[in-house]
């Protein structure tokens, strides 16, 4: 029987395009082990207004729900925030609870994005600010990336802990008492910091872990930790 060069060639495409996705498998793995994901039951809040980084919101969000988080946007105002993506104004996010609705205590850990604008106008805010410090006073976790740190500035709990940020943010930080380094990601006593977008994969992978252990009163031994 003569070959068929065409329908060879169709099959060798399809067996190419079948490639392994490593994220099912290991998804796929912990199911039949009956292991859970390592965020399975946290909640994470998100602190934010118009301005944020849209990358810096939207990447950890949906790294932290992929890790079993349920996330919760808060916002000064109802309804949603824009972000602000390269040099321009980006896509809406739906504000899940304002400021004045939000309860600290309902939440695991806190997020805070980057953004010029997004941090500056939120360091205005007394309630942001209170929120900001109720998570450091029950020494839950926290990560803040690029501009983010801006609010632990207003906050007031950098005092001897090691810190990154965004450049610009360097001498701020070390007059509030912190210790600025530029590293890819710093950790020090539950608090996970990172400089700019293109540190988020690190950025991720380090605040879930954080996250996962939860109480930093099991963590109050460690120093710094860069990825």
């Amino acid at each position: 029987m003569a070959n068929n060069p065409g329908a060879d060639q169709v099959e060798r495409k399809q067996k190419k395009s079948i490639r392994p996705d490593p994220e099912r498998q290991r998804e796929e793995h912990r199911a039949a082990k009956g292991e859970t994901k390592p965020l399975e039951g946290k909640c994470v809040a998100i602190l934010a207004t118009d301005g944020f980084e849209q990358s810096e919101l939207i990447e950890p969000r949906e790294a932290l729900e992929s890790a079993g988080a349920t996330t919760t946007v808060i916002a000064p105002h109802a309804g949603s925030i824009r972000g602000w993506q390269h040099k321009d104004w980006g896509d809406d996010v739906k504000v899940d609870l304002t400021l004045d609705e939000a309860n600290p205590d309902d939440y695991d850990a806190l997020l805070l994005p980057g953004g010029v604008m997004n941090p500056d106008h939120l360091r205005t805010d007394r309630g942001a600010v209170s929120l900001v410090r109720s998570f450091f006073d029950a020494e839950k976790p926290v990560a803040a990336i690029c501009h983010g740190p801006i609010m632990l500035i207003e906050a007031n709990v950098l005092q001897d802990r090691q810190v990154t940020s965004w450049p610009s943010l360097r001498t701020d930080i070390q007059n509030a008492g912190g210790q600025w380094s530029d590293e890819e990601v710093v950790v020090d006593r539950g608090l996970v910091t990172s400089r700019k977008p293109s540190d988020l994969p690190a950025f991720n992978r380090t605040m879930i872990e954080e996250f996962a252990e939860s109480a930093v009163s099991t963590r109050t031994d460690r120093g710094p930790v860069e990825a």
